[in-house]
Order: structure tokens, then sequence, then C-alpha cells
């Protein structure tokens, strides 16, 4: 399945590919004619090209993403721009076989764990020398420091420009709540325990289900950081094995040994948690808001039931967000116009056009300030739509105090199989919590210091 790291849209993964003018073959069709007047006036300058990948927005948003590039084409009318949109599934194959070929794109559709990967082997171009004075200050700031990186010298540098994003939100089974005796979920993760006993002993179905299948969800490492986990340190060395790493393993180890998670948490992903939810086996699941949508159409009874709440969090109240960004590989031979493209792209006025179509959230500060007015001006027509129109002005306030909670760094894949695969043992038995999380440590350290010496 996707990477929950990417915001959710309801699209479907064809790859398409635009060409706005077929300027190779009309070059040739000219090319003789060309000699004969040649000396009848100066020559038009050469053409260029400009390749940019998207990732699962074609063809729904064709007319969106055309008209975009049609307007930065007028603006710059020696370049032609050349779209191609690529299934999420796909785009780290293709990409890494198009730099290794060195005909990669000139912008790339990025999130931010596969951008610090390729920015630290020096696939992508740094930004910060080529960004005009004050162009952060158009987004989220949050946002904005979340492009940044470190290298292939180890520096933090910035190698992405914010684009679209989600964050996560609770839906209630509110039928399930009343019977557990709760009128609303609990808001902080040191609640949970207490919450997922009373709804197992009162209505036999579980709270919440949150995967420890290592290449799944990051949400229970996001989970982690909520709780006060500083996963790794300057050094990239594992700086999880304290106080607070100790409590969070011991947290997730004693649910799932009392019997309060769903057995299948250690086994199956994401999509378990929709199915059960929608079966009406889970109280609650953490999604965006547009799944409202999807368990309307799936699930009626259980969509009568369901109600958005803010999503869990720790002491500090940081909420998770899931981020597209737009990056500059490091191949391109035209980096001011493909940073300008990225950052047209990315605009206010472009963003808020594209958030209200594919009914995501905006990174820029003003296009968000417009989605919100715009969405409470809205008089819904159904109880349905009402909703979701609930929802989404819960999602975009929830933007307030949501960050990328783990950090973009190379090798954080690696890091959450390591921990996972160790919480699983945890929770199974074969290890005590703390002895669990030693050796998530100790091979999280020897995977480190071979990778940064």
């Amino acid at each position: 399945m996707a990477d929950r790291s990417q915001p959710e849209l309801p699209l479907q993964a064809v790859a398409p590919r635009r060409r706005r003018r077929p300027i190779l073959a009309a070059g040739l069709v000219l090319a003789g004619l060309g000699l004969g007047l040649a000396g009848c006036g100066r020559p038009k300058p050469e053409r260029r090209q400009l390749q940019v990948w998207t990732l699962d927005l074609a063809p729904k948003f064709n007319d969106t993403i055309n008209g975009a590039i049609a307007a930065w084409e007028r603006q710059h009318p020696e370049v032609d721009v050349v779209w191609t949109d690529v299934p999420w599934g796909s785009v780290e194959r293709k990409l890494l076989a198009a730099v290794f070929a060195r005909t990669a794109p000139d912008v790339v559709n990025l999130n931010p764990l596969f951008a610090a990967n390729l920015a630290s082997k020096g696939g992508l171009l740094p930004l910060d020398s080529l960004l005009p004075p004050g162009a952060e200050a158009s987004y989220l700031p949050r946002l904005w420091q979340a492009g940044r990186s470190a290298g292939p010298d180890g520096r933090p540098q910035q190698f992405t420009v914010p684009w679209y994003l989600t964050v996560r939100i609770t839906l209630a089974n509110t039928g399930l709540l009343r019977q557990a005796g709760y009128t609303a979920p609990p808001r902080r993760w040191e609640e949970v325990p207490a919450y997922a006993e009373a709804v197992k002993r009162k209505t036999g179905r579980y709270a919440l289900f949150v995967t420890v299948v290592p290449d799944d969800s990051a949400e229970l490492l996001e989970s982690m950081v909520q709780m006060g986990v500083t996963l790794l340190d300057g050094r990239q060395r594992a700086a999880f094995n304290s106080p607070a790493g100790r409590r969070a393993f011991a947290f997730w180890t004693d649910l799932y040994r009392r019997g309060l998670l769903p057995r299948e948490v250690v086994s199956q992903g994401y999509r378990r948690a929709i199915e059960l939810y929608q079966s009406g086996e889970l109280a609650q699941v953490g999604s965006g808001a547009e799944f409202l949508r999807s368990i309307q159409t799936n699930a009626p009874r259980i969509a009568a039931a369901t109600r958005p709440f803010p999503p869990l969090t720790g002491a500090s109240g940081d909420a998770n967000v899931a981020v597209m960004n737009l990056a500059v590989p490091k191949q391109t031979r035209l980096p001011r116009e493909a940073l300008s493209l990225a950052l047209f792209l990315t605009d206010a006025t472009n963003q808020a056009r594209f958030a209200e179509q594919a009914r995501v959230l905006p990174s820029s500060k003003q296009a968000l300030r417009q989605l919100e007015a715009n969405l409470r001006r809205e008089r819904p027509a159904t109880p349905n739509e009402a909703l979701v129109q609930k929802a989404r002005l819960l999602s975009a306030d929830t933007l307030e105090r949501a960050r990328v909670l783990v950090p973009a760094s190379p090798g954080v894949k690696r890091l959450q199989a390591i921990v996972y695969t160790q919480l699983q043992r945890a929770m199974l038995g074969q290890l005590s919590s703390d002895a669990a999380l030693a050796e998530a440590e100790r091979q999280w350290n020897a995977y480190a210091t071979a990778r940064w010496p």
C-alpha cells in the first residue's frame, strides 16, 4: 500500500504524458524550409524544455495542472513544460532510474522522506542560493522548515518547496463511545489505556488500531514523538533509549499484552484499521477529513454515527501533518526556471485553486486563509456534506499546531523498521519492552555508524 506520509487524495493511479508542443517533430519538418529563409531575418532563439513529474494527479486534475503550467509558460515564452504524472507506487524506482540514466526531470513531486534520502546522496539541488529574498514568508513556517534536510556533507539545507498536505484528525463512532461512557474520544495518549479498557469491557470492541508492520504507516513512530521521544541526535545516532522512549515502548507493549489492541496490529497495516472501523469493530480511526466520504459510501450505518474530533496528541499538543513537496533534481540544466515553476505552482493563487478541487490543505498562508473563509461560507445541502465541512474546518484549525513529527532524515524508513520489529517482539512476549528498546538502539547505531562514520 502507499506510504501514509503521502497526503490522501481520492485519485486514480495512471500516468499519462502531456506534451504542450510537439517541438521535436516540428523542428524536423521545418528544418529544410529554414535553409532557404536564413537570410530573411534573425533566427528565433531555440526553445528550451522543462520536465515536471507529479504523483497521482492525472487525469482528475488535468485542467488545474495544465492551466497553471500554461500561465507560467506565458510568463516564460522561451520554455516549454512537459508534464508527466507518475503512479505513487513506482515513483522511487522511476526517479532513481532516471537519475542513474541522467534523464531526471527538472521538477519532481516528492514526500519529505524520499526527498531527504535523495538529498543526502546528492540527487537534489540545494535551493538556498537560488530562492528569491523572503520566499519562505509565503508558507506556513513549520511546513517550510520541513523541507530542510542534510545534504551529502551533513549540512542542513533547503531542498524542497511545500505544496499540498493533510492532517490526521480522529473520526469516532459515537454509538460505541456512548456505550463505553464517553462523549468524546481522548485528546492525549496518556488517556488512551483507560479509554481502551472501557471500550473493550463495555462494548467488546477495540478502541483503536495502530499498526506495527515495519513498512506500513508511521503513526506509531509519530506517537512516540508526541510522547516526548527524541528519535535521533545530531549525529544521526539513536536518542530514543531514554526515559520517554522506555515509557512509550512500555505503553504499546502493555496495551497489546492486555488485549486492548487488535491482534492483527503486528501483522496487518493501516488498511485493516479502515476495515475494522467500517465494520463497527473499532471506536475510532485517525485519518484525513475526506475519508468521511468513503465511510459514507461504503458503510452508511457507521457514517451516521461518525463524528470528527481533534487528533490524539501528546503534552505539546503537536499534531501530525503529511506533506507533498516540489524539489529540483541536481541534474537540471534549468535550475532557475525549475525553481520558478515550483514557486509558481505553490503560490497562493494556484494552491487555493488546487486545494479546493482536491480537497486537501495548502501550505501557503494566504491560500489557507482563503480556504477557511470559503468553507465557513458554504451552506451544505445534506447532513453528510455538513459533516464533511465540519471535518475540513477542524483539519484547517488543526494545521495551526501540526508539524512533520518524524524528521525527514535519510534512513528513517530503516529506523521505523528496526523500532517496529523490536516492539513487535516486546508485544509478543519475546523480550521485555526495555530489552526490545535497547536492541533497537543497538541495531540502529550499527547502521548509522556504517552510513555516517
